[in-house]
């Protein structure tokens, strides 16, 4: 009688090394540290440089308008507009249409 030695420890390794393979390939993609967190952030990176390069370009507007409203510097034009705008003014000569 030929015994057969049944493949039990070999088809339980490859088993296991195929889910290990499976679930790392998996982590590697969808984790926390994977492609696709990775693809996020840059994204929200590029949206956040983005974001600060507008605040920055406010800024420098709201410094450009400060400086002409100052005490040592005076815009008319800018003046002009403002008391318009902030306390409703208009001069003698001017018509309102609404």
């Amino acid at each position: 009688m030929i015994s057969r030695s049944r493949p039990w420890g070999t088809l339980m390794f490859f088993i296991i090394a195929f889910f290990l393979g499976a679930y790392f390939t998996f982590a590697a993609v969808q984790g926390d540290y994977g492609l696709f967190r990775r693809a996020e952030i840059v994204a929200q990176s590029e949206a956040l440089r983005m974001q600060h390069e507008e605040m920055m370009l406010l800024v420098t507007r709201m410094e450009n308008l400060t400086r002409r409203l100052s005490d040592t510097y005076l815009d008319l034009d800018l003046l002009d507009q403002q008391s318009r705008e902030v306390l409703g003014l208009m001069r003698s000569d001017e018509i309102v249409i609404r």
